[in-house]
C-alpha cells in the first residue's frame, strides 16, 4: 500500500521521527532549526538515526563541524561532509540527495532563510526519495537567529540556558502544522532526554 506523505493529514507514528514524545518530526518533510544551539539539535536528531547522513555547508564561513565535539552525541564518520562553492549549490544538493532515498536525514546549514519555492521543491524530492527508496528521508535546514524560512513542516529554536552542574537547553517549537507552539528546558542529553514545561510561545515568527 503506498502513502503519499504529502497529505496534511496527521502522519502514523511510523512517519515521524520522535526522539522524545514531544518532539516529533513528519519524515519525508523538510524541518527548520534555528538559535544558537541549532547545531546540537540537529546532532540530537542524527543520533535517533541510523547509517550514514548527508551534513551540507557552505565552504565559506564557519569552520566544518568538529569531530571530538560531536563525539558525545553521534559518531563522527555517519556524517558525509558536501561543502559547496556557491550559495546555490546548498540547496540543489539537498534537494538532489533527498531525491535519492539514500540516506535518512540531511541536514543543509544555510547563511539565511530560503524562499517558499525552494522549500517546496525539497518536499517534493524528499517526497520522491521514500518512494524511490522506501525510507522516508528527513531534510533539516539550519538558519541564523530566529530562522523564517516559508513552508517548512516545523520550525524549532534551541539555545543554552543555564543551571548549576548540569547542562541546560530551552527548545521551542516555534510552528508546526498540527501542534501549537511550545516551551522547554531540555536536559539529559544524549543519553536519557528529558523536557520540562517551560510555557507556551504566544509569538511566531
Amino acid at each position: 500500500m503506498t502513502t503519499h506523505l504529502l497529505k496534511r493529514a496527521p502522519a502514523r507514528p511510523a512517519d515521524m521521527l520522535a526522539p522524545v514524545p514531544e518532539v516529533a518530526l513528519t519524515l519525508a518533510r523538510v524541518h527548520e532549526a534555528c538559535g544558537p544551539a541549532r547545531y546540537s539539535f540537529a546532532l540530537w536528531l542524527a543520533a535517533q538515526t541510523k547509517g550514514p547522513l548527508f551534513w551540507i555547508a557552505p565552504n565559506w564561513g564557519a569552520a566544518p563541524l568538529n569531530p571530538v565535539g560531536i563525539l558525545p552525541l553521534i559518531n563522527p564518520g555517519r556524517i558525509i561532509f558536501v561543502r559547496p562553492r556557491r550559495p546555490e549549490e546548498l540547496l540543489w544538493a539537498m534537494e538532489e540527495v533527498l531525491r535519492t532515498g539514500a540516506v535518512s536525514l540531511v541536514v543543509a546549514d544555510l547563511p539565511a532563510p530560503p524562499a517558499l519555492t525552494p522549500i517546496r521543491r525539497l518536499h517534493l524530492a524528499a517526497e520522491t526519495g521514500a518512494k524511490a527508496s522506501g525510507i522516508p528521508p528527513l531534510g533539516l535546514i539550519l538558519t541564523p537567529g530566529d530562522g523564517g524560512a516559508q513552508g517548512i513542516e516545523s520550525r524549532w529554536h534551541m539555545a543554552p540556558t543555564y543551571s548549576a552542574g548540569t547542562e541546560v537547553w530551552q527548545l521551542t517549537r516555534l510552528r508546526a502544522r498540527s501542534a501549537p507552539p511550545q516551551s522547554w528546558h531540555l536536559t539529559g542529553l544524549p543519553d536519557s532526554p528529558k523536557l520540562t514545561s517551560h510555557g507556551t510561545e504566544t509569538k511566531i515568527p
